[in-house]
């Protein structure tokens, strides 16, 4: 059984914009087309739905920042031809188009360790090596040393690709990548709290 993105999105109570997300994205598997409309299978709708929560509890930090982003598009800037997230940008490309210059508090971000990187909720990505940070003119933060962990290639199955050899940086990558994890946030930077206390 195949679904519109408004019936997919209807089943998952999103918005049809913050479906197709994950759809421009190239999270979903076995999409296909009747004229102009995207038909979603009924399964991997399902398999979204009953996505687990993530497990903040096992984060070692009493809060954590959640960078969201939408699907990747093209850049005009010297240094990344990517802007957003891609299933299918290779873990070099993909990394540069995650980096960016944000407003944000980088002593928080760097206190707790890692940094999910969402799509209409579902961690696709996860950033470690946040230790260090610069700032610009304009008062947004970048972190040169970043990592990129792993990312999801195939969000209904799902399919994770690790891409850091550090085995901290893999732990957080298996225990995030393809969950459910809400922010609210005006800006890319949001931040949530993992009712842990941190040691």
């Amino acid at each position: 059984m195949l679904l519109t993105t408004g019936q997919a999105a209807e089943e998952l109570g999103c918005a049809i914009t913050t479906f197709r997300r994950l759809v421009s994205a190239g999270l979903l598997p076995g999409l296909s087309r009747r004229g102009v409309r995207v038909m979603v299978p009924l399964e991997v709708v399902q398999a979204l739905r009953t996505r687990q929560q993530a497990p903040l509890d096992q984060v070692p930090a009493a809060e954590i920042a959640v960078l969201r982003v939408d699907a990747a598009r093209r850049t005009e800037e010297t240094e990344r031809s990517w802007l957003g997230f891609a299933a299918t940008l290779p873990p070099e490309d993909l990394l540069k188009a995650l980096r960016g210059w944000w407003r944000c508090d980088p002593a928080s971000v760097a206190a707790g360790g890692v940094l999910p990187v969402t799509i209409a909720g579902y961690v696709v990505a996860v950033l470690t090596g946040l230790e260090r940070w610069e700032k610009n003119d304009e008062g947004r933060h970048a972190f040169p040393d970043v990592r990129l962990a792993g990312y999801v290639t195939d969000l209904a199955a799902p399919h994770t690709r690790f891409a850091s050899r550090t085995d901290g940086d893999r732990r957080l990558a298996e225990l995030l990548l393809s969950t459910r994890l809400s922010s609210h946030s005006g800006g890319a930077v949001a931040y949530v709290t993992t009712h842990t206390s941190a040691d």
